[in-house]
């Protein structure tokens, strides 16, 4: 079980990470094009890496919540009373929750201002590209936090003899 866990962590943490360079190298080679041109020209390869990104950031996040078991804790005294461990599961479930809520569209408005900028010499320091790489790697460290701590909480309750969500 533990090798399982390690390996789905690992696994989790490098599409996250492969989504934050991606979208990093997006905004790079957004900003090359801008430099070596002098007005800012659509670049194929910049949405491309953006769309990359996008796509790694939500596959991570979809992936994360249903091997983590996705529960709902709907009452806040069952919340109140539930264990260490389970409160640490659900606060980093709520906060990947804003973290792709936040990092997805902050990705895509970098993809659409990439493509809509043909030819537009107005200078635009956005840099939503980059914005939404650093909340990749944010996301990854929070759904690793998840992961362990639904383990954790799983194997605890399955050992004391306790059947149920973890």
């Amino acid at each position: 079980m533990a090798k399982a866990v390690v390996f789905v962590c690992l696994v989790i943490v490098t599409v996250d990470v492969a989504a934050g360079i991606l979208s990093i190298q997006a905004e790079i080679t957004k900003n090359k094009v801008m430099k070596s041109f002098g007005c800012q020209e659509p670049n194929d390869e910049a949405f491309k890496h953006g769309l990359a990104a996008a796509t790694l950031l939500a596959l991570s996040h979809v992936t994360a919540n249903l091997l983590g078991g996705c529960m709902c804790i709907c009452c806040s005294e069952e919340l109140e009373r539930s264990s260490a461990n389970r409160q640490s599961w659900f606060g980093c479930l709520v906060l990947s929750w804003i973290v792709v809520a936040v990092g997805f569209p902050t990705l895509v408005m970098g993809m659409v201002e990439n493509s809509k900028s043909k030819g537009s010499c107005q200078v635009l320091h956005h840099h939503f590209l980059f914005v939404g790489g650093i909340f990749c790697f944010i996301h990854g460290l929070l759904v690793v936090a998840f992961y362990v701590s639904t383990t954790v909480s799983f194997e605890k309750e399955s050992s004391h003899g306790l059947e149920g969500y973890p």
